[in-house]
């Protein structure tokens, strides 16, 4: 039996807050992946963060008063 990653992703109501984000956690070094979002979740275009669930709290942490979040929820 294999162990899979679980992932969140972290959904914005603009492009720029989703590309102020990725400049924030890269700078705090905290692994994420800028992606699509996914259509099960919107039919929205549009990009989002994924990230493993492991890393919620501290980039809830960083993101928090920098940029607006619609939310975050699991992928």
């Amino acid at each position: 039996m294999t162990d899979k990653e679980v992932y969140h992703v972290v959904l914005f109501n603009s492009v720029h807050h989703a590309l102020r984000s990725e400049k924030i956690l890269k700078e705090m070094g905290l692994p994420h992946k800028l992606i699509p979002v996914p259509r099960h979740i919107s039919s929205d275009c549009g990009v989002c963060l994924r990230f493993t669930v492991d890393y919620r709290s501290r980039i809830e942490d960083a993101l928090d008063g920098k940029v607006e979040i619609r939310e975050i929820r699991p992928l």
